[in-house]
């Protein structure tokens, strides 16, 4: 993203209401067991491996949001708007389905009392169904998706909640099984527009982004195994994210 777009998307991240944000201090951010509003604007990545990026769970700053698409988002809300100190966590662990979620959904989610809770899953429900488990079919995938979403509303009714579709590409043991994850994780992609639309989320599009990407070059030169990005997909990623985010933050207002 241009200098001068990325700034226009701070500007109007921050820009949400008529006082002005208080910075908070950097323990406080870092804090990987912090419960409770902090002052200030929070935004949460939740998701499995794709978002955890293996990150640190101490106050390791060097590692504390884990390499990835969510870290390029933060590095860049903190370098380019450093008097407002977002407080910005990731909570994605690697592995992770809808049902583990819900597991911690307290403790790393709504304990937390995120502004803006950014959400990656659904690749490891659909190889957990490939590899025999009929429990977690799209329908389910839908079910217990809905749950963690009423959830969250419950608790945090001002939350802006932001969908984000899980994607596969053909390269490896994808490619060797292309048709089955492709048709489950389209279903999948289906229900999370619809929860996007059902719960007015902003909606991130990740397959069709990695789709246009393939114009410009190979699937592994974009995902390395057919479901964790290349350094270049997480930075689509990224582009990707907040591009549908800066269209929308009038949600926010």
């Amino acid at each position: 993203m241009p200098l001068n777009k990325r700034r226009d998307f701070l500007k109007q991240v921050t820009g949400f209401g008529a006082a002005s944000l208080v910075p908070a201090s950097l323990a406080a951010i870092a804090a990987p067991v912090h419960q409770g509003k902090q002052t200030g604007y929070t935004l949460l990545f939740q998701g499995d491996s794709i978002t955890d990026g293996n990150r640190t769970r101490n106050n390791d700053w060097n590692h504390i949001m884990g390499h990835g698409y969510q870290y390029i988002i933060s590095s860049n809300l903190w370098c380019d708007h450093p008097s407002k100190q977002f407080n910005i966590f990731n909570r994605g662990i690697s592995g992770n389905n809808v049902t583990d979620l819900a597991a911690r959904w307290q403790k790393d989610t709504l304990d937390l009392q995120p502004d803006l809770l950014s959400i990656l899953i659904g690749i490891n429900d659909v190889a957990t169904l490939l590899n025999g488990d009929k429990n977690y079919s799209a329908e389910a995938y839908e079910s217990r998706y809905r749950d963690l979403l009423n959830e969250t509303r419950k608790s945090l009714p001002q939350i802006q909640l932001i969908l984000c579709e899980p994607f596969v590409l053909p390269v490896g043991k994808v490619k060797e099984n292309w048709e089955m994850y492709s048709s489950e994780v389209k279903k999948r992609q289906t229900i999370v527009k619809l929860l996007a639309t059902e719960y007015n989320a902003i909606h991130v599009p990740f397959q069709s982004a990695f789709d246009r990407a393939l114009e410009e070059a190979p699937a592994s030169y974009w995902i390395w195994d057919g479901i964790h990005p290349m350094p270049a997909g997480h930075a689509l990623m990224a582009r990707e994210w907040t591009k549908q985010v800066s269209k929308n933050l009038k949600f926010l207002k």
